[in-house]
């Protein structure tokens, strides 16, 4: 919920508004990952990827074996990994580093550090892995000429769980009825927070804020805004810094849309914007409607809301999501997350929020989303829109976006517009057919297992009442 620059131009002429990318040299050269480890004294590398569900999958490779990282990558078994569309007889997933990701992790332990990979089978890129998949979304824009930066606010909960299974937040003293941005709740919490900043600014991420957020026992850290690969390279480093450095306190730490009923969720909001070479494709000072953007930024509004409901099956990918999308009060007062899909001003009541005319922040996702396939399918949405030379109408306050559709109620109901939707599922499937059919049965799946397991509400409710 901070007051978010992540994605206003840095300067006037030009996209990167970071330092250089951890693993490039100033002059933009990407070096030898060996070179690399051994010149920090490395002495392991975690080689990760993610599964489409976003789970964390990695090998820790010894440098001396660095060489055979570099040229032939790690093998994994695909099936056993994760949701990576495999099964036991398919043949190993062979994960590629990408050195320009190389990370460097002191912080976490001495001497390691961290590369992000592209998955490939028998040689090519696997279809089912999600840095690929946004790979070839961001190869379409290309040929259009334009390129996506995305800045993406990171929410979560620390937490603990008792042998009983029972959820509390890792502070007890944070009971407030609002505590957002609360100077005390924030500050016990200081350890925690400045080491993650600390750890951020190292590899010049650009941490700009770390705030409580309107949940007891929440909070958000930010970085500044790069391009979409680089952006969610770093969504999925920071949720595991997050997590390990909140372990060595003795915390949880939870990325889970909604952990309480009564508080308010996790979100992820993206902070978009297109790009054409270092212009900014979105400002247009003239516009008459008086939000700053230009035609092609409305389009691009547009094409977000007209795929809304398919879009809400990728950036709220789980059961727990509709909690909070479906959550009517807080504790709190506001739920913070939007039922409708509608657009407007610096409005965070709004499915598509412009805070200005640099960016448009996307509200819809959660903690559970996956940074890849988010990024993925809302360019996906967002250029249909530029390519149809859509119109998304007069953007609204809270009354007008009363009108506009309704967000899907529950993963079941996103799960079926995702299917009935070609354009977010020729995202999915951008490098090869049938993946948006796998995820799709997957989440269908998913939710029909929570639907039959019997919980604590059922039995509250029906135990004695007939």
């Amino acid at each position: 919920m901070a007051i978010d620059t992540a994605t206003a131009p840095a300067t006037a002429t030009g996209l990167d508004p970071v330092p250089r990318e951890a693993g490039t040299s100033p002059a933009g050269e990407v070096p030898d990952l060996a070179e690399l480890a051994r010149a920090d004294g490395v002495e392991f590398i975690l080689a990760v990827f993610v599964d489409l569900a976003g789970k964390p999958c990695a090998k820790l490779v010894p440098v001396e074996a660095v060489e055979e990282l570099r040229d032939e990558g790690v093998g994994f078994a695909g099936y056993a990994a994760g949701l990576l569309g495999q099964q036991p007889s398919d043949p190993d997933v062979m994960a590629l580093p990408d050195v320009s990701s190389y990370t460097p992790l002191p912080f976490v332990r001495p001497g390691l550090a961290l590369v992000h990979c592209d998955p490939h089978v028998n040689g090519e890129p696997w279809p089912y892995a999600p840095r690929v998949i946004l790979r070839g979304v961001l190869e379409r824009s290309r040929k259009l000429g334009l390129s996506l930066a995305v800045g993406a606010e990171i929410e979560y909960f620390l937490v603990n769980r008792d042998e009983h299974g029972t959820l509390s937040i890792a502070d007890p003293r944070d009971t407030a009825a609002q505590p957002c941005y609360d100077a005390r709740g924030l500050t016990r919490m200081y350890e925690h927070l400045t080491a993650v900043s600390k750890a951020m600014n190292s590899l010049g991420w650009g941490n700009y804020a770390n705030d409580h957020e309107d949940g007891n026992g929440q909070f958000e850290q930010n970085f500044k805004y790069a391009d979409a690969l680089t952006t969610a390279d770093r969504v999925i480093t920071l949720r595991y810094l997050i997590s390990v450095l909140a372990e060595r306190r003795g915390m949880t730490a939870t990325f889970m849309p909604k952990p309480f009923t009564d508080r308010t969720g996790s979100g992820m909001h993206l902070h978009l914007s297109l790009w054409r070479g270092p212009e900014p494709a979105f400002p247009d000072a003239s516009d008459p409607r008086g939000l700053g953007l230009s035609p092609l930024a409305y389009g691009f509004v547009a094409g977000i809301l007209e795929h809304a409901s398919a879009l809400q099956a990728v950036i709220a990918p789980t059961v727990n999501s509709y909690k909070r999308t479906g959550a009517v009060s807080t504790r709190s007062g506001a739920t913070w997350s939007p039922r409708r899909a509608g657009y407007g001003g610096n409005d965070r009541t709004h499915f598509v929020r412009v805070p200005d005319g640099n960016r448009i922040e996307l509200r819809g996702g959660d903690g559970s989303a996956n940074p890849y396939l988010a990024a993925a399918a809302a360019l996906a949405a967002g250029l249909d829109g530029v390519e149809r030379a859509l119109d998304p109408g007069e953007p609204g306050d809270a009354a007008a976006t009363a009108v506009r559709p309704e967000l899907p109620p529950t993963l079941l109901h996103a799960v079926e517009a995702l299917a009935a939707d070609p354009v977010v599922c020729g995202a999915l499937d951008v490098a090869g057919p049938g993946v948006s059919r796998y995820f799709g049965d997957v989440k269908r799946e998913e939710f029909f297992d929570w639907h039959g397991t019997v919980g604590p509400w059922e039995l509250d409710r029906y135990l004695t009442a007939f």
